[in-house]
């Protein structure tokens, strides 16, 4: 992004290109002269004076993959790399690409693809403590600010009961988040575990 580069005291000259490429799984362009063209380089110009552009500092680069997959005129390597994006799940077309990054990338989506458990427990894991992280922040929000402002000893209470109910959160980290004693959020819990 322009606005991430170090451009302080520097000369213009020194700003590096920002250059968004985009993928598209259809056909933008459908006009019958593009029929052939997959391949699109968009720079910003005026709209008043065409001739006018920022130059390369800001780029769009648009693939159409169906269009370009079609297209047997490319350079191999862009080729392949559309090749794979169309064709990732055929084996009889990707056993044919011997371009070493595409084999990489390949190596690396079927070890993704094949340990579904794994990736499967690890993206609940990251919910749970999404789900914790949202509670801890809710809690103290919604309870420990507006209790403490008030002095209200009962919302912080409730507050603590609230949390308990959730069953995800230790004695120790509701007492910090309301600002009640380890102790009081115990008989707490155990008064509410009798009814």
């Amino acid at each position: 992004m322009l606005s991430e580069q170090p451009i302080v005291g520097s000369s213009y000259r020194a700003i590096k290109p920002v250059i968004g490429i985009h993928l598209l799984d259809f056909t933008l362009f459908d006009q019958p002269k593009y029929a052939n063209k997959a391949l699109w380089n968009f720079a910003l110009r005026d709209s008043e004076c065409c001739e006018v552009s920022l130059g390369r500092e800001l780029q769009i680069h648009i693939v159409e993959l169906r269009k370009a997959d079609k297209i047997r005129q490319l350079p191999e390597r862009l080729s392949a790399w559309i090749a794979y994006f169309e064709h990732w799940n055929e084996d009889a077309v990707m056993n044919n690409l011997a371009h070493p990054p595409i084999q990489q990338a390949r190596t690396k989506l079927r070890v993704m693809s094949a340990d579904e458990e794994a990736r499967y427990w690890a993206e609940a894991r990251e919910k749970a403590m999404r789900d914790e992280a949202t509670l801890i922040g809710d809690a103290h929000d919604q309870g420990f600010e507006e209790g403490h402002k008030e002095g209200d000893r009962q919302a912080r209470q409730q507050t603590a009961l609230a949390m308990l109910q959730g069953g995800q959160l230790d004695v120790a980290t509701i007492a910090r988040y309301t600002d009640l004693s380890e102790t009081e959020v115990q008989e707490l819990a155990d008064s509410r575990a009798k009814h």
